[in-house]
């Protein structure tokens, strides 16, 4: 434990062959790195919610409109899981 008020100079760095290596002392300060703050942009939850309901309306288009394909139902989840994907990225 170092003592209470002592300073970086006044401590004895003992030099063994290799004084190359020694650490010398220093009173610089250095900052911790400050975090940026991401601000995402204001389309996530309009794409969000534009890809939910979109994927809702090809669900159902699928059973009143598309009786005869599947195809609608795979849009419609394709849709819906990017919806979530987007949902994710909103902060």
């Amino acid at each position: 434990m170092t003592p209470k008020g002592t300073r970086p100079e006044d401590r004895n760095v003992t030099s063994n062959d290799h004084e190359h290596h020694a650490v010398a002392p220093s009173s610089r300060y250095t900052p911790k790195a400050t975090k940026r703050e991401l601000v995402p942009p204001h389309w996530i939850p309009i794409i969000m919610l534009a890809l939910l309901i979109i994927g809702g309306l090809m669900i159902m288009a699928r059973y009143l409109i598309f009786t005869d394909s599947n195809i609608p139902t795979l849009i419609g989840l394709a849709c819906i899981l990017g919806g979530l994907y987007a949902a994710t990225k909103w902060r």
